[in-house]
């Protein structure tokens, strides 16, 4: 195994936007005469997709939301999104990802996103932050119809990957999730790839139970240490074989 790409989650690894989806959640279901709890926010809708979030906590009120419904709150919460977004001086872009980001050119991985997140909002943070000619990829809830856990989004980029660098023969193992949550931690496994977790969201300790690496911060991600790593586990599997 070979380290070739990395694949970053969105929301809570590049951006620290929770606190902004969770206030935006909250007028939303106020707006419907329901009561925001914070604990619903953290238990459902963490890692996951707003439609996934959305469908689950009025499900759990004993609400029955169309997709008609369904489809005009995830546009509503969208615009809010990116128009609270276009107002601010500077995004709240997590310390580490430009000098992370310089590490990966250097050793020439290819980068991308799989988010839950719709495509205008990565869109919007990655353009406003000067991120995007760094990113081969983006897949977001606009491209695939499951949630994370689900592995959809992982599997779809990596076979996008594939046919976008043939040459590089690339395999899952041979990438490198970077995720905050445990959702997200489960579908890139479930997809095949190795990933590190990233103490953003919840507790070292809890994060570390879910993860092959975990680090505290962005300048925390030893590149060098995970190739040697995955180099020594090619090499067993050749030995073993």
């Amino acid at each position: 195994m070979t380290l070739k790409a990395i694949l970053f989650d969105f929301n809570g690894v590049i951006i620290n936007d929770e606190p902004i989806h969770e206030r935006l959640l909250g007028d939303l279901l106020i707006g419907e005469n329901l009561r925001p709890d914070p604990q619903e926010f953290a238990e459902l809708c963490l890692g996951r997709s707003d439609r996934a979030c959305l469908m689950d906590i009025f499900q759990r009120r004993g609400r029955l939301l169309n997709e008609a419904d369904l489809d005009r709150l995830l546009a509503t919460k969208a615009d809010a999104y990116v128009q609270e977004l276009s107002r601010m001086d500077k995004l709240p872009i997590y310390a580490g990802l430009d000098d992370l980001i310089y590490k990966c050119r250097i050793a020439d991985l290819k980068l991308a996103v799989v988010s839950g997140a719709r495509r205008a909002e990565v869109e919007q943070v990655l353009e406003q932050a000067n991120l995007s000619q760094y990113f081969s990829l983006l897949v977001t809830s606009d491209d695939v119809d499951t949630s994370k856990p689900d592995p959809q989004g992982y599997v779809r980029a990596v076979e996008q990957l594939k046919q976008t660098y043939p040459t590089l023969n690339l395999q899952p193992e041979d990438c490198l999730a970077i995720e905050d949550t445990f959702a997200g931690i489960e579908a890139a496994k479930r997809a095949g790839l190795s990933v590190v977790g990233i103490a953003n969201t919840y507790p070292f300790h809890m994060i570390q139970r879910q993860a092959n690496w975990t680090i505290d911060y962005l300048n925390d991600l030893e590149l060098e240490r995970i190739q040697r790593v995955l180099a020594g586990l090619n090499e067993i599997g050749e030995d073993e074989a």
